[in-house]
């Protein structure tokens, strides 16, 4: 069990600023080391990590993604941010009151899993320029994806014979840094941790009409194989969603 600062717990409920005081988050800066590897292949990526202790376990399109620091107050603070931004449902009316409570949810249910689950069960990976990485710190964190094992039924009961697979969620990119490749890079990532792992299965969901989402997905080696019950496109506020899934050879 990862033990984590007392501080974020703190964090995760949300403070609200006075009038005319700014909210915005400030990020101290990080020295590190980087050693950028070769995406050739997930047997070369693999046994260069395993080797030489690359910093970045994909280095692709001018990205390098790896785990999430879980000592870094800061750097956990700004993924919450990058997924809150990228999943937040703009409203009329308080858009900035209720975007904080639901950055504080998302800042939970990320201090949550890190606390209570082991390291080899669930990763956090997150994205930077690789070019920075000599001056990293939590604000050069631009994307950021979960990975988690998962043994529900509705999934397996597709392929016979395996017990467990990887679910991929959270797929988030800051706005100004997308389409730029950086979600292909996180989902090869997945592939490593997939690899790594021992496991041959990876699954997401994405709503059927989004079309740039599946799109992605499918051109990552991703199949649609079930979607949601036609009735539960009825449901007030409810999209129908597909599975998709991908084998590792």
């Amino acid at each position: 069990m990862a033990h984590l600062p007392q501080s974020l717990y703190s964090a995760a409920r949300p403070e609200f600023p006075y009038p005319g005081k700014s909210s915005q988050p400030k990020w101290s800066r990080f020295p590190g080391i980087v050693r950028c590897a070769s995406t050739e292949s997930l047997t070369s990526l693999t046994q260069n990590a395993a080797e030489l202790e690359l910093k970045y376990m994909v280095s692709q399109h001018g990205w390098g993604v790896r785990r999430l620091r879980r000592d870094d107050e800061e750097e956990i603070r700004r993924v919450s941010l990058v997924q809150a931004e990228a999943f937040h449902i703009p409203l009329a009316l308080f858009n900035d009151f209720f975007f904080l409570f639901f950055q504080a949810e998302v800042l939970s249910g990320l201090l949550y899993k890190l606390k209570n689950s082991p390291p080899d069960r669930y990763a956090c990976l997150v994205a930077e320029k690789a070019g920075e990485a000599d001056t990293s710190s939590s604000s050069s964190v631009v994307g950021v994806v979960d990975i988690t094992v998962q043994t529900e039924k509705s999934v397996l009961r597709h392929f016979p014979g395996e017990e467990e697979y990887l679910y991929v969620s959270g797929l988030a990119v800051s706005k100004a840094q997308r389409r730029k490749k950086m979600a292909s890079t996180l989902l090869k990532a997945c592939d490593v941790i997939c690899y790594l792992w021992g496991f041959k299965l990876l699954a997401l969901r994405a709503y059927e009409d989004d079309a740039a989402a599946r799109n992605l997905y499918s051109n990552a080696g991703y199949s649609v194989v079930e979607s949601d019950p036609p009735w539960t496109s009825t449901w007030i506020g409810r999209k129908r969603r597909v599975l998709m899934t991908k084998r590792i050879s």
